[in-house]
């Protein structure tokens, strides 16, 4: 994965899969700090401490499809090689969080890529999830809450495409 954006797509559909209803996806680009977050944060089922030690195997995953996990071991390296780290923590019946750091100003950093994409991806594909999305940088902070949008288009679908089409606007205007 060359982008994080896809780190953080691939990270959000295992959520969606360990059945989260809400996802939090938060972005942190501190220049003060020289740092660099993305901390994403689900109440799906959650993982024993057994299981979280596995996933960081790239040869185990639970998925049917494929027989590697890579998700979140090249995350981990990504974060490794650009003076940071990764952080998993998770209550079996309760969700997951991973937080994730990197130096920000790093040459090894890889670049957030489409974020926005990402995003209008993952509503599209996961109408009956709700994301929260904050992005932090430096003083300025962009909210979108699908919670909030269900709310104004009552029995619209999220991934209805004219839905779609003002959430990437929302988005690329913050």
């Amino acid at each position: 994965m060359l982008e994080l954006a896809a780190h953080i797509l691939d990270i959000a559909e295992n959520s969606v899969r360990a059945g989260a209803s809400l996802v939090e996806i938060n972005i942190v680009e501190d220049e003060k700090e020289n740092l660099f977050s993305i901390e994403i944060i689900d109440n799906g089922c959650g993982m024993t401490q057994e299981e979280i030690k596995k996933v960081f195997d790239p040869f185990y995953t639970t998925k049917k499809v494929r027989r590697v996990g890579l998700g979140v071991p090249l995350l981990s390296d990504a974060a490794q090689r650009a003076g940071g780290n990764l952080e998993l923590h998770s209550v079996k019946g309760k969700g997951t969080t991973l937080k994730v750091t990197f130096e920000l100003n790093h040459i090894d950093r890889q670049p957030l890529g489409d974020i926005t994409g990402t995003f209008i991806i993952l509503i599209a594909g996961n109408c009956d999830t709700d994301f929260l999305y904050r992005h932090r940088h430096n003083d300025r902070i962009f909210k979108l809450d699908t919670r909030d949008i269900r709310k104004e288009i009552e029995d619209i679908p999220l991934n209805h495409p004219e839905i779609l089409k003002y959430i990437r606007q929302l988005m690329e205007d913050g």
